[in-house]
């Protein structure tokens, strides 16, 4: 297949009219199916949420939706980051991440982005705490048709440091 650099990766906002194309890869990536307000929360959260093309075929994307915190602020959360099986380890995960986590740094409102992972999915643990995520909780029975059902949520603050540790 080839090294990443040795192709073209690019983007493409999720809109109305591709929003199909994100529909089959969370059929072919995901063991969930995702109802319609998961793909309205998409459209909805303008330029964080990509289709990820290699050499001009879809191959992944990121989900996400943006949330209320208090008055002003927002967090984003990661709905859904997933790479067609042979199309993984070139770079397109991390790729996208990193675009969704450089738009956040332009908008001062976002302070905080989390996402939920299987508790036994290591391999997307790993991959997060690259990026500066923790693990902040662990949900039981968060999923309803997979096992296990429990799942961590990884959080990474956006806040300078004084103001993530409560100092002005």
């Amino acid at each position: 297949m080839g090294r990443a650099q040795d192709a073209s990766i690019s983007f493409d906002s999720v809109r109305d009219k591709n929003v199909m194309q994100l529909r089959k890869l969370n059929t072919a990536i995901f063991p969930v199916s995702y109802q319609d307000k998961f793909y309205t929360d998409a459209l909805n959260s303008g330029n964080f949420t990509k289709l990820a093309y290699y050499n001009d075929i879809c191959v992944g994307s990121i989900a996400c939706r943006l949330e209320k915190k208090d008055g002003s602020k927002m967090r984003l959360y990661i709905m859904t980051l997933g790479i067609l099986a042979p199309y993984r380890r070139l770079g397109i995960g991390s790729k996208l991440l990193q675009n969704a986590l450089e738009l956040c740094k332009d908008d001062p409102n976002i302070e905080e982005v989390y996402l939920h992972v299987q508790i036994n999915n290591d391999e997307a643990i790993e991959f997060y705490r690259q990026f500066g995520f923790e693990i902040t909780d662990t949900i039981k029975n968060y999923y309803k048709r997979i096992e296990p059902p429990h799942c961590y949520v990884l959080s990474k603050s956006l806040l300078p440091v004084d103001k993530a540790n409560g100092n002005s």
